[in-house]
């Protein structure tokens, strides 16, 4: 293992006097590398809190890498490069699970425990992570969104990458339950494409707001597109005439939270998950068995559901202007 991965987690390793070794079955330390979207946004920077809180406490060399930019094939090099370090296990973010696939396969071929995230569907993996049912989450953001707007009028949807499954599943629970309940809303346009980036999300909104000058209502993916759509929505001064929900984080979107440009958000502590995918990597090269209703010991994952390969957890909250400042991250 290179030495700037191992930088990584060298809090951990000076903190074995004081929590102790939780070392894996053979009596060895083990290299996790968490591999995210995407490396130096909030989302991230908090799921890496996690990530290295499970390192002080294990003693497990656990680390957290992520690419320049939200691009499949960067991520790809970046699990290559695990791969050829030896790593013992991946804990893996896909932006895109098809892109991952083969390299994920790889990685299982050369003994390394698979652990993915946000990839119900994906094949090449011991166990999927998921926070909740992701179809039920976006019901919940659309369930906000159209008690914002009335139950009526014109709204759009936001993903960070077409190819992101969870934000699709998101996005396609929110309009089936639209359609199942709100008969008086209608979808306007296609899935408008971010990039989880909050300068593109930004120009969507401004197309959007010029294609459909009536438009109520706007639902965000990708932990930056409310940002971006805030912003948008401010500069047009039209707080009080738009809603405006989505995932994201109070660091993220809190000042426009404040403004009322942003209405409302729903989100899962992504530190807990890193801790998490940590925790089952752990598992799963000790051979130990994940079980329907097991205690991973984490809020939100007390009583977990298995699906075949995907664990669900029951680890969403809602947040607006009244109750932001009890999540300070």
């Amino acid at each position: 293992m290179q030495t700037k991965y191992r930088l990584l987690a060298s809090v951990a390793l000076a903190s074995t006097a004081l929590f102790g070794t939780q070392v894996a079955a053979d009596g060895h330390s083990k290299d996790i590398a968490t591999v995210v979207k995407i490396a130096g946004i909030q989302w991230f920077n908090r799921m890496e809190e996690g990530v290295n809180k499970f390192a002080e406490d294990s003693g497990m060399n656990a680390f957290q890498v992520g690419p320049a930019q939200a691009d499949p094939q960067q991520q790809v090099a970046l699990i290559e490069d695990m791969i050829a370090q030896g790593v013992d296990a991946l804990a893996v973010v896909p932006m895109s699970p098809e892109a991952l696939e083969p390299v994920l396969g790889r990685a299982m071929e050369a003994g390394i425990a698979v652990i993915t995230h946000e990839a119900a569907a994906q094949q090449n993996t011991a166990y999927d992570l998921e926070a909740f049912v992701n179809e039920d989450f976006g019901a919940n953001l659309m369930e906000q969104l159209a008690s914002c707007m009335g139950g009526e009028g014109e709204y759009a949807v936001f993903v960070g990458s077409l190819t992101s499954q969870t934000h699709n599943q998101w996005v396609d629970g929110a309009i089936a339950h639209q359609e199942a309940n709100y008969p008086n809303m209608t979808l306007v346009g296609d899935k408008n494409e971010t990039f989880d980036d909050a300068e593109q999300a930004y120009t969507k909104a401004q197309e959007v707001l010029r294609a459909f000058p009536d438009i109520k209502g706007m639902q965000g993916s990708a932990s930056t597109d409310v940002a971006g759509i805030g912003r948008a929505i401010e500069e047009r001064g039209m707080e009080d005439g738009t809603c405006v929900f989505g995932t994201s984080l109070p660091s993220i979107a809190g000042q426009y939270i404040e403004t009322g440009a942003v209405d409302g958000i729903g989100f899962w502590d992504p530190a807990v998950a890193g801790e998490a995918m940590n925790k089952l990597a752990v598992m799963v090269i000790n051979g130990e068995e994940v079980t329907d209703g097991m205690d991973l010991g984490l809020p939100g994952y007390e009583s977990i559901s298995l699906d075949g390969k995907v664990i669900y957890g029951q680890a969403w909250v809602n947040v607006n202007a009244d109750n932001m400042a009890d999540y300070p991250f």
